[in-house]
């Protein structure tokens, strides 16, 4: 999948009640969300562990509010449509390595 593909800003959508689940839980609204596709250097990969064969799933890894937001989603009759989101470790693992930030500063930091 290519990460500079994905329907225009104002495609998304979700289930109100699983956004008010999820700002309880951690703190981020589906709407916030959003923010992470609109990141440059935002990273998506299949979530293989819950794809089926009827609805494949994926996270997108992207800078919004000062940290590294993952946001799970699907495609649905030509929309994203989240259901998850969250500041979680992983995901800013996973958008350093795919973006080689601690590679980049550990050699600035070597060259001084």
């Amino acid at each position: 999948m290519s990460a500079s593909i994905f329907p225009p800003s104002g495609s998304f959508e979700w289930d109100p009640d699983k956004d008010r689940v999820n700002q309880a839980k951690h703190g981020v609204s589906f709407a916030d969300a959003e923010g992470a596709f609109l990141d440059q250097r935002r990273v998506l990969h299949e979530d293989v562990r819950h794809s089926s064969s009827t609805e494949t799933r994926y996270f997108c890894f992207g800078m919004h509010g000062g940290a590294v937001l993952t946001v799970r989603f699907t495609y649905r009759d030509g929309l994203i449509r989240i259901f998850g989101a969250g500041y979680w470790t992983k995901g800013r693992h996973i958008y350093e390595q795919a973006n080689q930030i601690h590679q980049r500063a550990h050699r600035s930091h070597e060259d001084h």
